[in-house]
């Protein structure tokens, strides 16, 4: 039996869990895919601490080049994150004719056009299920399973985080600084969680799953990206009475010329399945011509969800080795000559309904003003609700409209701020249903 040797880059959770998936399903590994996956080398700073892992065969070790330059090495495992030295190494492993796995969206997101461009070069696989959802296969369904149909859109929940926080706020009433401080304590969020609340790690995924959905280059530095910092229980509230759920969406469209990409809360109706994963789930919607609407749910993130990912990729490369081929499937979808690059809507031309909360002065003809603005400005108001007075003696009103552009939107609320009927700066969340699909 063919024995193809692994190394590893990165020995924190996730390369403990690639290392323990090796090891404890190496049998089933072996039945599955035809031969042995020896996991010969680890490179990590820390060679010291038990990580709970048996790594009887395996060599640990803190030279990452050292691995990278063992010829009997197939396949490296990046795992150890960030944009510069992980960037480094994965150049050179490519330059080295060795196929690579990692898990680096935030890596693939800047710099995955040139890594992309460097494999072809060198004839070699990139392959990063785990960059994007976790567990799901949502790469392969895009790259593979979809290959005969146009992707219309996709809609997704992609950063546990975020998803763990708005679930606590909905559910429990929390306010946002403690619902964080709890996802903290459980391990969702970072110490430092401005990645993922302020929306930028579920940017870095759409930008990936755009250029697989669409055969388009990764272009981060055109999402839109607003995170959920500003959402609070008066807003929860409000989308409760009107049947909707606020959850952070990575939300992607093809239209003839462009894509729209974006990131931020929205409402969604509580008839959409989305508006049920709660707590730290992923998932997507994927509307596509041929297969009509597929959703993808799992785990986003954890030890063992993301090294199962990561698995499906040495996997993958292993049949391609076994078979004498390589780069069976192109890295985004598509073959390199074949990606266009394709503009991103300017968010001010973007056209969706909206949900607008005002804390107005409690006088008469306030309603009247701001309501005067948005039809100077095409704004249609779908509803008007009011609640009486707050504690500061303003009272809450808020609008939903019909459809409405946001460069208009913009400009209403601007000139509204500069009157006297309001306090503070509007809310303003984007509503996904059927009239905005």
């Amino acid at each position: 039996m063919k024995t193809i040797h692994i190394g590893l880059l990165g020995f924190g959770v996730v390369g403990a869990g690639v290392a323990k998936l090796l090891k404890e399903k190496k049998d089933l590994l072996e039945a599955r895919i035809g031969a042995s996956l020896n996991l010969k080398t680890i490179a990590d700073l820390d060679i010291t601490t038990d990580r709970g892992v048996e790594l009887t065969g395996t060599q640990l070790i803190t030279d990452a080049v050292t691995v990278i330059n063992d010829p009997d090495i197939d396949i490296i495992v990046e795992l150890i994150g960030g944009k510069t030295i992980a960037r480094d190494f994965i150049l050179k492993t490519l330059e080295n004719k060795k196929h690579v796995v990692t898990a680096n969206k935030a890596l693939l997101a800047n710099f995955g056009n040139e890594l992309v461009a460097v494999a072809g070069k060198n004839q070699v696989d990139l392959a990063f299920e785990a960059s994007c959802g976790g567990c799901m296969p949502v790469i392969k369904s895009l790259r593979e399973s979809l290959v005969a149909n146009d992707i219309h859109g996709m809609c997704g929940i992609l950063n546990g985080t975020c998803n763990y926080i708005l679930s606590k706020m909905s559910q429990d009433g929390s306010l946002f600084e403690d619902a964080l401080k709890k996802a903290q304590e459980l391990g969702f969020a970072e110490a430092e969680p401005s990645l993922d609340v302020d929306g930028y790690d579920t940017a870095h995924k759409l930008a990936i799953l755009s250029a697989l959905a669409y055969g388009m280059e990764i272009n981060l530095d055109d999402i839109h990206v607003e995170g959920i910092r500003n959402i609070g229980p008066a807003d929860i509230g409000f989308a409760k009475d009107f049947g909707y759920t606020i959850k952070l969406l990575a939300i992607g469209k093809k239209h003839e010329n462009h894509v729209e990409a974006r990131v931020h809360p929205t409402m969604i109706h509580n008839s959409n399945p989305l508006s049920h994963v709660d707590h730290s789930m992923n998932a997507i919607a994927i509307d596509a011509d041929a297969t009509g609407r597929t959703m993808l749910y799992g785990h986003g993130a954890g030890m063992m969800p993301t090294a199962s990912a990561v698995l499906s990729d040495i996997a993958d490369i292993a049949r391609n080795i076994i078979a004498g081929t390589r780069r069976r499937v192109p890295t985004l979808g598509y073959p390199e000559e074949n990606i266009q690059k394709i503009p991103i809507l300017p968010m001010a031309q973007l056209s969706t309904r909206y949900y607008l909360r005002f804390e107005a002065q409690d006088h008469p003809g306030v309603l009247s003003t701001i309501s005067g603005i948005l039809g100077e400005n095409d704004i249609s108001i779908k509803s008007v609700h009011q609640k009486g007075r707050n504690a500061n003696g303003q009272v809450p009103i808020v609008m939903l409209t019909h459809l409405a552009k946001e460069s208009r939107i913009q400009a209403a609320l601007a000139k509204i701020v500069q009157t006297d009927c309001v306090v503070g700066q509007p809310v303003l969340i984007r509503i996904e249903d059927d009239e905005t699909e």
